[in-house]
């Protein structure tokens, strides 16, 4: 068994082909032709921390993986990362662990942000330009960076709690991408009045996006609630909105954002709609005044397409020095 580390395992990463690979597995998973067992979830409230727990086997790959994940929100005040975990590749011919991808959760972290990628390209308005970030971890910065750097958006707004986290994401962003302008919301009403599409990325518990604030023809995208008692949408959101997109069934209706929605019963599980399906049939078919919202938990089939890509890669690389 080999164990790469984080460096390698970054060397490997092709941005546009993880992207490529990753829409592949939706569409594999909506097609019925992937096994994904269901999310084990560990609450660590004390430390403001959590652990998940995902596997997944695409089609008839040589290869199917196992992931952990973790996340614990006070690490920034350590001078630590928020996100951490390990991926383990495994023979689905002998059941032997073939690699631990020590990548210290930064498969995860693409492999999330690449989710939001994928959700904005088939939901938004064409000719889209203007992206409100919620949140000021990882995942607020990755999403930004991705979706300006893949779908050509040139302005990005940010809000969070802590004024100070938001000014350093807002540095961070404007020192990475110099061509797009990066400003700093005063309030969530305000992102929402200018933004085209809004992708929330915090472990908030209540709902930070309030359905008055939300304009017609907004895309939504939210990331956050992907564990029991997360929420960032209100959720008469969901009645407001055209169609509702979700990464999977079973966890969003379990502990997504829509499940907060079902519970009050603005939304109901005929009406969803699964991410691999809109692929499947190349996009929303949505009007310009439509306000339409993707529900990303994190699916399983997202972290065995990123892990096999390095895994190939790896071994193509050995082949290649021997």
């Amino acid at each position: 068994m080999r164990l790469v580390n984080k460096q390698e395992i970054l060397a490997q990463i092709d941005e546009c082909a993880a992207l490529a690979e990753i829409e592949e597995a939706f569409r594999t998973f909506a097609r019925g032709e992937a096994q994904v067992a269901p999310v084990t979830h560990l609450a660590f409230p004390k430390a403001d921390g959590e652990c998940h727990i995902k596997c997944a086997h695409l089609g008839d790959d040589e290869v199917f993986t196992v992931k952990l994940a973790t996340g614990f929100y006070g690490n920034q005040e350590l001078g630590l990362s928020s996100s951490n975990g390990f991926m383990a590749v495994v023979s689905a011919a002998t059941g032997m662990p073939l690699a631990i991808l020590l990548d210290e959760g930064a498969l995860t972290d693409l492999r999330t942000a690449l989710a939001g990628v994928i959700a904005v390209r088939v939901g938004a308005r064409r000719g889209s330009t203007t992206l409100g970030v919620i949140g000021t971890g990882i995942q607020s910065r990755l999403q930004a960076m991705l979706i300006c750097r893949q779908l050509g958006f040139s302005r990005v707004v940010v809000w969070g709690r802590s004024p100070d986290k938001v000014s350093a994401v807002v540095e961070d962003l404007k020192a990475e991408m110099s061509d797009v302008s990066v400003s700093q919301a005063d309030t969530v009403e305000a992102l929402c009045a200018i933004s085209e599409v809004i992708v929330t990325t915090t472990a908030s518990r209540e709902a930070i996006v309030k359905s008055p604030a939300v304009r017609p023809g907004t895309h939504i995208v939210a990331m956050g609630a992907d564990s029991p008692g997360k929420q960032e949408l209100e959720p008469a959101l969901f009645s407001k909105a055209s169609h509702v997109v979700v990464d999977s069934l079973d966890q969003c209706t379990e502990h997504g954002e829509t499940a907060n929605a079902l519970k009050t019963g603005d939304i109901s599980r005929s009406r969803l709609t699964l991410l691999g399906e809109v692929l499947l049939e190349g996009g929303l078919d949505r009007a310009e005044e439509d306000i339409t919202i993707v529900d990303l938990t994190g699916v399983a089939v997202q972290d065995a397409a990123i892990a096999r890509s390095v895994w190939r890669k790896l071994k193509q690389a050995e082949l290649q020095n021997h």
